[in-house]
């Protein structure tokens, strides 16, 4: 299972834990972006990991694409 199994309605329900702003499904990353709080989430096993502790922090390039 990877990233790109994830439910489309439930990628729409989703939002950043941190800022309650919206993700964009990085597939290739396999993480879901919030560029407002400048975080990527995992997804592990087709599950997104909304913890801010696991996200990984995004590069100020990363955040302006």
């Amino acid at each position: 299972m990877n990233a790109q199994t994830i439910d489309t309605k439930l990628l729409e329900l989703l939002v950043c834990p941190v800022t309650k702003g919206p993700l964009e499904l990085s597939a290739n990353k396999q993480e879901l972006i919030s560029k407002s709080a400048k975080l990527a989430y995992p997804i592990k096993d087709g599950m997104p990991i909304m913890l801010e502790v696991q996200a990984r922090v995004l590069s100020q390039e990363e955040c302006e694409r």
